[in-house]
């Protein structure tokens, strides 16, 4: 990225964050771990390199979002990163009573759940079904590459936007093919076309919509299911009750708590009894713990 286009932001006294865990714990696909320890990715169509000092308890970010001042900058970045939730207080809350939690949550604590772009999010998601995070993250580069607007480059490697419902939606399925989705480009290429019926308006309302009519909204559109639905609402419309359920959530409730692992009502019936409206942060815990315990 050209120098002239990017600021410094510095945001002082963070705590109960760790960049490791929150761009690493499968919650979004397109940040990169350079060799300083920071992480580079494309956030709502801006360039964004972002720095922890956990010795100064200080985010630092350089981006090209330059909406005028340092104050909607500060704003912006502390929205997507999620720095004004109280995370002690959560985990305090989940802590008690519950020692497979505790356990969890001292194995990643510092994740802190990012307030990613839904439309993005979605396709994201439906990309992941069955697939392993390296080639996610090499399909929805590849996506990106080929239908998305690029905005410069950073060490190196070109930087794109993610590609817009329009520019999807305008796409038959066999140019989706170039991106080696497989089965999924059908499904990508069907959602596009059902979300561009409003222009993505009624999936823009995700953060005040009636949660019920919302999860049934997602759960219409091509591809997606329950695991994808709440995966969306969970890391792009702030809805901290959302539980996704996979391969690993299975084995981790059936593991830790004795559900049989092909009893996802149970699952969700103790996830929202036990956790209540924390109980997408208690996921990401178990799900960090279950994939990294030795």
């Amino acid at each position: 990225m050209s120098s002239a286009l990017v600021t410094e932001l510095r945001i002082e006294s963070v705590r109960d964050f760790h960049a490791a865990q929150t761009f690493e714990c499968g919650q979004c696909f397109r940040f990169t771990r350079e060799e300083n320890g920071s992480y580079t990715g494309v956030v709502r169509g801006h360039f964004a390199n972002i720095f922890y000092n956990n010795e100064e308890d200080r985010v630092t970010v350089f981006s090209d979002y330059l909406p005028g001042s340092e104050a909607l900058r500060e704003k912006f970045w502390r929205d997507f990163l999620d720095l004004d939730r109280d995370y002690a207080q959560i985990k305090r809350r989940l802590s008690a009573n519950d020692p497979v939690l505790e356990t969890a949550i001292l194995s990643a604590g510092g994740i802190r759940i990012l307030h990613q772009e839904p439309w993005e999010t979605l396709v994201s998601f439906v990309i992941s079904q069955n697939n392993h995070i390296p080639r996610i993250r090499g399909c929805i580069e590849t996506l990106c590459r080929h239908f998305g607007e690029r905005i410069g480059s950073f060490q190196g490697r070109d930087l794109y936007a993610f590609p817009t419902i329009r520019r999807l939606a305008s796409l038959p399925v066999s140019e989706l093919n170039v991106c080696k989705l497989g089965y999924r480009a059908q499904y990508i290429a069907e959602l596009a076309h059902q979300v561009d019926v409003d222009g993505g308006a009624f999936l823009a309302t995700g953060d005040t919509a009636d949660p019920e009519k919302l999860e049934a909204y997602l759960r219409s559109l091509s591809g997606v299911g329950p695991k994808v639905a709440h995966c969306v609402m969970l890391f792009a419309m702030r809805r901290f009750e959302s539980f996704p359920i996979d391969v690993w959530m299975r084995r981790a409730m059936s593991e830790l708590y004795g559900f049989a692992e092909e009893d996802e009502e149970g699952m969700h019936t103790h996830a929202r009894e036990r956790f209540g409206d924390d109980a997408g942060l208690a996921q990401m815990y178990l799900f960090h713990y279950m994939r990294t315990k030795s």
